[in-house]
């Protein structure tokens, strides 16, 4: 028995070797359109999906998710890409001071949030967020990003899943009319949208 138990996980690993080795972050920070398309790009990074989380609404929908946020799972080789450096781009991408919404988007749905599985993520997420307060030379309680244990992921309707790829006209015209990318380059100058190292 424990011979065929190593074997199906020797054939799973040979099969889809991309998923064998892989970790999973949930992340929000606004419309889940862009951060989707923010993150995606990133090497080591295996798929981003849109969803929501945070709530205990069961099978929350786009029309009725009250109580979680619009988030990224992002799925990970921590053999290629680290936490921080996924982090740091996170980051980067959104507007860490406004905790009542991001850009046009207001409200609770799109406050940030980072979830974590355990101590080590929590630390990190800590450490990337003291981290990007000596950057913008701020104090860190200006930073408001809530740190909330991991829960379930909900998969948000297929029709929002690589919505950037899919609908480039309409992605391009959301994203200049809510004034991301204008409010990113305010904030992080060179730095915005980048894995740059942290200045300090």
């Amino acid at each position: 028995m424990k011979f065929i138990f190593s074997l199906i996980i020797v054939l799973s690993i040979l099969i889809n070797p991309l998923n064998a080795f892989a970790d999973e972050l949930i992340l929000a920070g606004g419309c889940f359109w862009c951060l989707e398309h923010d993150l995606e790009s990133l090497k080591g990074i295996n798929f981003v999906q849109s969803g929501y989380s945070g709530g205990d609404l069961q099978n929350p929908t786009y029309e009725n998710h009250e109580g979680h946020q619009e988030v990224v799972l992002v799925d990970y080789d921590p053999q290629l890409v680290t936490l921080p450096k996924i982090l740091r781009l996170y980051l980067r991408n959104i507007d860490p001071l406004d905790g009542k919404g991001q850009f046009c988007d207001r409200g609770d749905s799109y406050r940030p949030v980072i979830f974590f599985k355990d101590s080590t993520e929590e630390s990190d997420a800590k450490n990337a967020i003291l981290s990007a307060s000596n950057e913008l030379g701020l104090p860190v309680d200006k930073i408001s990003i809530d740190l909330k244990s991991k829960g379930q992921f909900w998969l948000a309707e297929e029709y929002h899943q690589n919505f950037a790829e899919r609908n480039e006209l309409k992605y391009k015209f959301y994203r200049f009319s809510c004034g991301r990318d204008q409010r990113l380059d305010k904030l992080w100058g060179d730095n915005a949208r980048s894995t740059n190292l942290w200045s300090e």
